[in-house]
Parts: C-alpha cells; structure tokens; sequence
C-alpha cells in the first residue's frame, strides 16, 4: 500500500483500473476483461479478522494502534455521510444521495474495520431483484418500474456495522397470572344466561434467566435509512472475510457515523427485548407482570465489520424513493411507491363491479342465500 494511504488498482494488460468482481475472487478490467486472482485468505488472518475487541478498551479509547487506521474521508453536505476516497480519487458522488463531493484536507482517524462480507450480487443482478421486488407491489407506477430498469446504475457500497457480544445474567421480580374461569348469569334480551367469565389469579414471583449474545448488530451509519437497513436480515456473517481494500475496489465505502458508545446502547436494548422473553417464558402461567429486571454484562466485546448494499435513489413526481438491496441474499427494502391512477382505476372499477351486482339484484336475476346464482346460468 502506498506511503500516503491510497491504493490503485491498475490493469495489468491495460492499467486501466480494476474493479472487484461480485460472487468471484478476481478483480476484473472493464476496459479489456482481464481477470487477475486475490491472493488466498491465510487461515492465520482469517482468524485475526475475527478476534473481539474489549468493549471496555474500545469505550476508553485504549485499543491497540493496529486496530485503529487513517483514512481519506469527506462528508456530503447534503446527507451527512462519512464517505471514504478509496484508490487515488479526489472527486465523487455520495453514494447516498448523489450530490457531487470532492475530498477534503483533512483526514480521520478511526477503528478500522476487521472483515467484510464481499459482494454476491453485480450490479444487474441487484436492478432484477429490485425490478421483481417493485413489480409484485399492487398499485406500483408503472414509469417507476420502467424507470428502474432502465435508468441509472445502482450504487455498490460498504455500510459500517458494528456487531455486539456479552453474557449476561438477569434476576427478575414480577407475577405469574393463572387464568380459571367462574360462572355467571346474565340477561340478555329478556332471557337468562350463564356464561363464564376469565379471572386471573396473579402469585408473586422472582427468578434469574442466563443468556449469552453473539454478534447483535447495529448499523453504524446515519445516512442509510435504518428501517430499511435493518429489515435486510438475515446476513450470513459465517461469510465474514478479512478486510482488504481490493474488495473495495469499484465500489464506495463509508466511515462510521454513529459512535462506538452509542452504538453499544442500542446493543443492549436489543438484548433487552430478547431478556424480557426469558423473563416471560420462565414466569410461565397465561399471563405475566415484570416489575423489574436486574441484568450484569460480562465478557462485552465487539467487532466493526462492512456489509454490501446495492442502492438506488429514483423519483417519481418530484418525490424521492430510496431503495436498498442486500448485496449478500438479494433481499430488497425501501420506501413502497403508489401510482394514484392505479388505486383511482381500481376504485372506479371495484365500484362498477358492486353497481352491477346490486342492479342485478335489484331486477331479481341474482338470488343470494338460495341453491344457485341465477345470472351464472
């Protein structure tokens, strides 16, 4: 790698510049189609790429200078996104909303990330799963699908996430509620009934619940809509390789934009809602009150990790839809378009339809509750 930090990928035949092919473990010449090999992953650095750093030392600020980098990095200022200037560019588009950026003076000094899942999906296979995704959608504008699949190409890009381990140990207080049910008669409509009314008969309870976390994960960027981004479940992290800039080349890559202790929050609310199951599911009986629960963290680490997400930003009468496509499983999220024309067409012709059904009722050709519907006839 060079001195000051960039890299370079030049073709070999051409040197023009090289780009990392989805699915393979080549990087490919655009310009003249040669092919040239990454060299294979060492058990010894795949096992390095995904050993846990402390929790504790990273909130410190007290990790190894080998877990930390400098990068290149600009922030759009129209998105906020971290993005990094990957190779010798200077000048780019935000991935993200598409505004024009150029590299700044600065640099940023950050954890640097420890593996990647590599592009499965190019580009064309990412715009047929988001064709077929937009296509199964009811009322989706027709000039939207089309415009997808023929308009502008979608943008390949690394998103950090940060992934989360702990074991912990939860003591809880609360009740269990046991349904039984008692008998009581009521009048209804001038006649007396019996029916049987649920009660809950609520007992005191308290216990402890033990889990251990493995790799939460929490996206670590503030410009990719994490309602999308978290509903691109589930990543195959077992596919996790040693970050290497190569698999970068050709795509975009973004820095972190939230913090590593916030992050680590939101981890534990994850693990919260998972906590509170336990604590439900050992309680027992019908119905269950937690008045508190006392959890202890233990052996907490972490990993910072990029995953690919294939993104494409269209608008459709001077609106903006986002749309996100895992680059691992070809799983597509976004903002759901409507084409008004299609839902007013429906209406009009769901209301023809039920004109037509209550005239022929009206003339007495449709008999409804008897044997046959005369108008089939």
């Amino acid at each position: 790698m060079p001195a000051n930090g960039e890299h370079r990928w030049p073709c070999s035949q051409c040197g023009a510049q090289l780009r990392y092919a989805p699915g393979q473990r080549d990087l490919v010449c655009e310009h003249c189609g040669n092919h040239q090999r990454l060299p294979d992953i060492a058990l010894a650095d795949q096992d390095r790429a995904l050993v846990e750093h402390d929790l504790a030392k990273g909130l410190a600020d007290d990790l190894s200078s080998s877990a930390m980098e400098v990068v290149r990095t600009t922030r759009c200022t129209s998105c906020g996104a971290l993005i990094e200037m990957i190779g010798a560019s200077h000048a780019t588009e935000c991935p993200f909303c598409a505004t024009p950026v150029v590299t700044s003076t600065g640099e940023t000094r950050q954890i640097k990330p420890q593996a990647l899942i590599p592009f499965v999906l190019s580009e064309r296979e990412a715009r047929e799963a988001l064709v077929k995704w937009l296509g199964s959608l009811w009322f989706a504008p027709n000039r939207l699908l089309e415009y997808t699949r023929r308009g502008r190409a979608m943008n390949g890009v690394y998103v950090p996430w940060w992934t989360f381990d702990a074991e912990t140990r939860s003591r809880y207080s609360g009740s269990r509620g046991d349904a039984y049910y008692v008998s009581r008669t009521v009048t209804v409509n001038g006649k007396r009934e019996t029916r049987q009314e649920r009660k809950i008969r609520w007992t005191p309870v308290s216990g402890r619940v033990a889990r251990d976390f493995d790799d939460v994960g929490v996206l670590a960027s503030l410009s990719v809509p994490a309602r999308y981004a978290n509903e691109l479940d589930p990543w195959d992290l077992s596919k996790l390789v040693p970050y290497a800039p190569d698999y970068l080349a050709g795509f975009s890559a973004e820095g972190y934009t939230v913090p590593l202790e916030p992050a680590s929050l939101q981890s534990k609310q994850k693990m919260a809602r998972v906590i509170e199951t336990d604590v439900r599911r050992d309680i027992g009986g019908d119905e269950q009150r937690i008045s508190g629960i006392d959890t202890d963290y233990s052996g907490e680490t972490f990993k910072h990790i990029m995953l690919p997400i294939w993104m494409a930003a269209y608008k459709y009468n001077g609106k903006s839809y986002q749309f996100l496509v895992n680059g691992q499983t070809g799983e597509v999220q976004g903002q759901r378009p409507w084409s008004v024309w299609k839902i007013a067409l429906a209406a009009v012709a769901a209301a023809l339809v039920a004109g037509a059904v209550l005239y022929l009722m009206k003339d007495g050709d449709i008999s409804i509750g008897g044997n046959a519907l005369d108008w089939l006839d």
